[in-house]
């Protein structure tokens, strides 16, 4: 095997190699032997240069990924606490906190939807309808009146000794209660089932001493029979009353909630308290999508 690159003799050699050239009789024989055996060194030097420089580069790669601590107490804290912390220990309960929160909500408003949606019907609501009365002003109010907010209905008389001012008041607090958390969004309307006795002027002057909000509405004897009939109110007032007849009136204890379309969401009664019944309208109100009107 030969040198790649061309033999260059060192200075020492080329001096080395004069002097033996010199005339020297008696070593010549001894001098020929050191020039061989300087050649032969320096054949060898070029071979395990060029030997070096021809073998491959080797590079040796550390993959292991060490993790250095400042302090011995952090390599102890490390090593005790595993790969669990405190961090993450607080973030799994808050995530699973909310997502027990989440499907709670998410089952209670489902409900609500079905109970809704069941309420409607097929084709014709189960509770509620067209109807044409007037208000405790004498002006005309009909179903149609009732759209745009969602409505609180119910149905008494003026002269209702004891059940009727209870439930009253029991409205009067609801409404509240709803207006200071969802200001105008609750329509709260009275529907005598008394129209004989209960002209407009009657009612308005006996809801006055509710609340300011309620809507008072009346008719004849026909018209009144026919909205409870459509909101499933029992209805024993007589026809064709005379005045001062004496007369017994019964009928339904039920709120009944509407909404703004006019379809009948969920009936409130007397088992409900003041603050469980405002609930109920504001988780339903809540869960409205459409549009409110909040004149």
């Amino acid at each position: 095997m030969s040198c790649s690159k061309p033999l260059i003799p060192s200075r020492h050699l080329l001096s080395t190699f004069s002097q033996y050239l010199r005339p020297q009789p008696a070593s010549r024989g001894v001098s020929a032997g050191r020039i061989g055996t300087a050649l032969r060194s320096s054949q060898l030097s070029c071979r395990a240069a060029s030997a070096g420089a021809n073998a491959p580069m080797r590079r040796s790669f550390n993959t292991s990924t060490t993790r250095t601590y400042k302090t011995v107490q952090e390599q102890r804290s490390r090593y005790r606490s595993g790969p669990f912390s405190w961090k993450a220990g607080l973030l799994f309960l808050s995530s699973g906190a909310g997502l027990v929160f989440y499907f709670r909500y998410e089952k209670l408003r489902m409900e609500r939807k079905r109970v809704a949606e069941a309420a409607k019907g097929v084709g014709k609501p189960k509770v509620g309808g067209p109807f044409d009365l007037l208000d405790h002003n004498g002006k005309p109010f009909t179903a149609e009146d009732l759209k745009g907010k969602y409505a609180l209905v119910y149905f008494g008389f003026t002269h209702c000794p004891d059940i009727c001012p209870e439930e009253l008041d029991k409205m009067a607090q609801m409404i509240d209660i709803v207006e200071a958390a969802r200001p105008r969004t609750l329509r709260p309307v009275f529907i005598t089932c008394d129209p004989a006795r209960d002209t407009p002027a009657v009612v308005k002057e006996y809801l006055a001493e509710f609340h300011p909000a309620l809507i008072g509405l009346t008719g004849g004897w026909e018209q009144v029979k026919a909205v409870c009939k459509a909101y499933r109110v029992y209805f024993s007032t007589p026809p064709n009353v005379k005045p001062g007849q004496d007369y017994l009136v019964d009928h339904s204890i039920y709120f009944y909630l509407m909404d703004p379309d006019g379809d009948f969401v969920e009936a409130i009664g007397r088992q409900h308290s003041p603050e469980r019944g405002a609930e109920i309208i504001l988780s339903h109100i809540k869960d409205w999508s459409g549009k409110l009107d909040r004149s």
